[in-house]
Parts: structure tokens; sequence; C-alpha cells
């Protein structure tokens, strides 16, 4: 079963998207397999990451915008702002793809896992996820 999932996010940071992708897991009825998840954009990606305490998730967020920060004088493709190459320089280093095993027809998250999407730029977007459920 393959489905695309739409993300509306309000700017840079990580955003969890476990509850959406279970339920699509859900909903396909595949007690044992394979759930595939690809973002469709260059300048966000996806990430599995610690849920529980939002301090990891705000120091990953503060730590890449110090490696890769906006407005570099070096950076010539900056059409859309000055945060448009940093963006694909994040999505580049990280991930674009996700596969997570399916057990007992749930996701085989650890306790502390979550799905984020990682979005790179600072103003709002629509994301859009292709989510492929198999055996």
């Amino acid at each position: 079963m393959i489905e695309t999932c739409r993300v509306h996010t309000s700017g840079q940071g990580l955003w969890e998207i476990t509850d959406r992708i279970q339920t699509i897991v859900h909903n396909a009825d595949v007690s044992e397999g394979l759930c595939t998840v690809f973002i469709r954009h260059t300048s966000a990606s996806l990430t599995i990451q610690e849920n529980a305490d939002p301090s990891a998730k705000h120091d990953l967020e503060q730590w890449i915008n110090r490696q890769i920060p906006d407005s570099d004088p070096h950076y010539t493709h900056t059409m859309e702002g000055p945060d448009d190459m940093p963006s694909h320089i994040k999505a580049a280093i990280t991930a674009t793809t996700l596969s997570i095993p399916i057990m007992h027809g749930r996701l085989a998250l650890g306790t502390w896992q979550g799905i984020y999407l990682w979005e790179h730029r600072v103003r709002a977007h629509n994301r859009e996820l292709v989510v492929h459920v198999g055996t």
C-alpha cells in the first residue's frame, strides 16, 4: 500500500509525525513488514530521534543551525532567500527516506524514538510524504 501524507510546518524545526505514520500502518492492516517514508522535497528531511525530552529536539535544531548558518557569503544559490542553500545542505546531510520495521501491526520504534519531519526553511511550508507499507 502506498499513501501520501501532507504535513504543514510553521517554520524551521523538528515536527513529530509518528502518530500520523502509525495510523497509515494501522490502516494498511499489515502485521509484519516494512514501512518506508520518503519526503518529496530538497529543503526538508526526515529523522528518528528522541521524543521524550524536548531539550534533545531543541539541541539538535540549534546545533545544525550553528554548523550551517543562513546568509553565508559563499552561497550562490540564494534565489529564495538567505535560508535557501543552507536548507539544501541540511537536507543533503540528513535523510530523505526512513525504513521502519513493522512488528505486530505497529512501527518497531524504541521506547524513546519518534519520527520527525525536519523543516529546514524559515517560513511555513506544506510538505508531502510518500508512505509505503508492505510485507
